[in-house]
This record gives structure tokens, sequence and C-alpha cells, in this order.
């Protein structure tokens, strides 16, 4: 079985306990406040296996299988690490996923470390991270959503997502943790070029071209 396969069944597990069992959800949510002030920081990573409801868990798996796995003649993100580096690909893309939940978190940590109000859930930041680790090793990729039948070119929905993310977090008021979507995308981003340089070059080129 693939790992992508074995998140996803490992988050619907967690999310379905916590859906019928309220101290197991505020125990793994992420709260910064109670992580400031308990030193919590276990939350950063459990809370990315928690959703609101069976709507919120689907969508994020969904969108974590489409971009993760293979589809049809596409690359999945796993397979990408799998075949560059054969002894240990798997590995570091598990090892990227986790990375990417806390690396969401801990950006809105510091943002509302002071603010008892606030808490958030769900895998969002870090299948953005795969969402856009995958617009970047596939160059001439495209998204396409049910209630817009036409596909986005990969490289303008990153430059829209990006902005509204930050647009969206700046604003506030409607629930939804854009600060961890946000530097979700970026970190999926920066750990990809970090690992392998060159995609960068390869990216544009494969875009002007």
């Amino acid at each position: 079985m693939s790992v992508t396969l074995l998140i996803i069944a490992f988050t619907v597990l967690i999310s379905y306990m916590a859906f019928n069992n309220a101290d197991l959800f505020i125990k793994m949510k992420h709260w910064p406040y109670a992580e400031m002030r308990d030193k919590e920081y276990y939350r950063w990573l459990t809370s990315g296996f928690l959703h609101g409801d069976p709507m919120h868990l689907i969508f994020n798996m969904l969108t974590l299988y489409f971009f993760a796995a293979d589809q049809g003649g596409n690359l999945g993100l796993e397979s990408w690490f799998a075949d560059r580096y054969p002894e240990f690909g798997t590995t570091l893309f598990l090892v990227f996923y986790l990375l990417s939940i806390v690396a969401a978190s801990s950006a809105t940590f510091y943002k509302y470390r002071n603010s008892p109000g606030f808490a958030s859930i769900g895998a969002s930041g870090a299948v953005a991270a795969v969402l856009f680790a995958s617009i970047l090793i596939n160059p001439h990729s495209s998204i396409q959503f049910i209630f817009l039948p036409i596909p986005i070119p990969g490289y303008l929905f990153g430059v829209l997502y990006l902005w509204y993310s930050s647009y969206a977090a700046k604003k506030g008021g409607d629930n939804i943790d854009h600060t961890a979507h946000f530097y979700g995308a970026v970190f999926g981003l920066l750990f990809l070029l970090a690992i392998d340089p060159s995609l960068a070059v390869t990216y544009f080129n494969e875009i002007v071209g």
C-alpha cells in the first residue's frame, strides 16, 4: 500500500474517532494559546489529522489523493519522490507531508498565540503543500473544479491561490485558517527547491517554452 493511502486511512480513522469524542477533538486541535501556555506543541502535528465534518475530510483527502497518487499518465508526488530517491524517497515523502502540517501550524501559532479564541483543524495546509509541490514538478499541469469546468494552468492557479490566501488571512472573519493554507503552499515549494534547486530553472523553461 502506498504512503498516500496510509496517510488517508489514518486521517479518516482519527477524524472519525474525534467526530464522536469531544475530549479527543479538544486535546488534538491546533490551539496556539494553549500551546503557548502549556507547551503543547504536539498539537502542531495532531491537528492535521482532525476535520470538522465529513465533507471537510472528504474534500481534503480527495485533493491529497489526486495530487500525491499517480493519475493516468501524470506522475503523483509520492512517485516523484520514489523515482528521484529510490532508497528513501517514499520515507522522504512521508516526512515532507508531516513537516508540511507542522509548518502550516507553526505559522498560525506565531500569529495567534495570544488569542485564546482561535483554534484550527484540518489537513488543508499539508494538502496545499502537496498541491504546490505537484505544480512545481508538473509544469504543464492544470487545475479543474467541478463548479468551474474550465482547466486553469497550474502556475496561474498558484498565483491566484497565494494572493487570495494572503488577502483572506488579513481580512479574517470566515472561520478558515487561510494563514495555514498560504504557508503550507509556500513550504511545499521551498521544500522541493531545497532538495532540488534545478526544479526552478526547469519549471521556468517549460513555462516560457
